[in-house]
């Protein structure tokens, strides 16, 4: 058998290009079978075991794709042994061969550590505070680095020359790289801001009227901040747009606990009066304005002694009794946060009308709920208005002047006919 040997390789060496491509093939053939080795044998069982614990689950280990590029080394590491050791192989093809192998070396390890930070950031969201402080933004960064300094490394190996006389050619390329990359240094810049100074998380319901941005952020990254409007629909704003456009965070709202109602009753002026002796019997059958009555009723007695005159008098009035009750019946209301800010004041009187705001805050920041409190208190309110002898102004409309036409006529028939 040796001598058999001896002479095929005797008789290899009298065809050197023969000798040559069969050494290749040998070479490619052993890169394949470690790659099939290392892919069916190492990455499936470093997959299995990962899924196996608790690590591999929460980081999915196995979609990213880390130890399937990380095998990619192998083969390519066996060409740059092999190559030397291929007879009558031209140096130059030597060369070429080294320095696509290490570009793809280099590439491959680019892609696995980008997977590697993206396993990072997964692991990062199950804290509980990932949402206050989130670094998907700098992740991106690192990223840029690295792709950077891979590109450089590439084109190293391509043309054979130490990434030391790349790197010192970009000094002259500054500029053009800071045009090049202006969005992202101020993307970069914004995402320490909006870090460091905690001017945003994922979760946060923000409102930016100029870009129609009006919901929940969902993602913060290097370059736009994703935001899910109340209809659903998605908004990517720039990340320097939150450092430069004003915008505003309801977060407060929601750490506070309650949520702020702010709305005017507009009533008819003409509807205001003095109230009589009959009407504040009346009213006192209200279980929120009997100690009111009595108590403005004492006050107004005192006040009022030794003047016969009652145009010198003070008398109560059907609007201030209602704002006493309004009052009173958000203080008992169980939707109303009642260690919070809570008034009833008139504003300045327009042509619509009396403004009787309504100032509090509900004990709760979920939407449908506070929409609830608040429809039912001005539900009461408006249909409690006619005991106090007060309208609600409001535009004549159709059916208005409807009436009023058809009362013209009834008058008229009414009328006796002129001789």
């Amino acid at each position: 058998m040796p001598a058999q040997l001896q002479q095929a390789l005797d008789w290899l060496s009298r065809h050197p290009q023969l000798h040559t491509v069969l050494a290749l093939c040998l070479l490619l053939l052993v890169a394949w079978t470690a790659n099939w080795l290392v892919k069916r044998i190492l990455v499936r069982g470093l997959n299995r075991a990962m899924g196996a614990t608790q690590l591999g689950r929460t980081s999915n280990i196995h979609d990213s794709g880390l130890i399937k590029r990380l095998s990619h080394v192998v083969p390519a590491l066996i060409l740059i042994s092999g190559v030397h050791l291929l007879p009558n192989l031209p140096p130059s093809v030597v060369v070429v061969v080294v320095n696509v192998a290490s570009a793809f070396i280099v590439l491959t390890l680019a892609l696995a550590l980008s997977a590697l930070l993206d396993i990072i950031n997964t692991l990062y969201q199950l804290r509980r505070d990932a949402h206050m402080r989130p670094i998907k933004g700098y992740l991106q960064v690192v990223k840029i680095a690295v792709f950077a300094i891979a590109t450089i490394l590439i084109v190293a190996s391509l043309i054979d020359r130490s990434p030391l006389i790349l790197l010192s050619g970009l000094g002259a390329m500054a500029a053009v790289l800071l045009l090049i990359f202006q969005d992202t240094l101020l993307s970069l810049v914004a995402s320490v801001q909006i870090s460091s100074n905690d001017i945003i998380r994922v979760g946060d319901w923000v409102e930016m009227p100029q870009l129609n941005a009006d919901g929940d952020v969902i993602d913060i990254a290097l370059h736009t901040v994703k935001v899910q409007n109340w209809d659903k629909t998605i908004s990517t704003i720039p990340t320097k747009r939150f450092i430069t456009d004003a915008f505003k965070n309801w977060r407060g709202m929601e750490e506070s606990g309650g949520r702020r109602i702010k709305r005017c009753l507009y009533l008819d002026q003409n509807s205001v009066h003095f109230l009589n002796a009959e009407q504040q019997d009346e009213l006192r059958g209200f279980d929120l304005l009997s100690d009111y009555l009595e108590q403005k009723q004492a006050e107004l007695l005192a006040s009022n002694s030794g003047r016969n005159d009652p145009r010198n008098t003070r008398r109560l009035t059907n609007l201030g009794t209602f704002r006493a009750y309004v009052e009173r019946y958000l203080r008992q209301h169980p939707g109303i946060h009642q260690q919070m800010t809570l008034m009833t004041r008139q504003l300045q009187p327009t042509a619509a009308g009396l403004p009787l705001e309504i100032y509090c805050f509900t004990n709760t920041t979920t939407w449908l709920v506070y929409e609830g409190i608040q429809a039912d208190i001005f539900d009461h309110l408006l249909a409690i208005l006619p005991a106090f002898d007060l309208r609600v102004f409001q535009n004549p409309s159709g059916a208005d002047f409807r009436a009023l036409r058809e009362h013209a006529t009834s008058v008229r028939r009414l009328e006796p006919e002129l001789p």
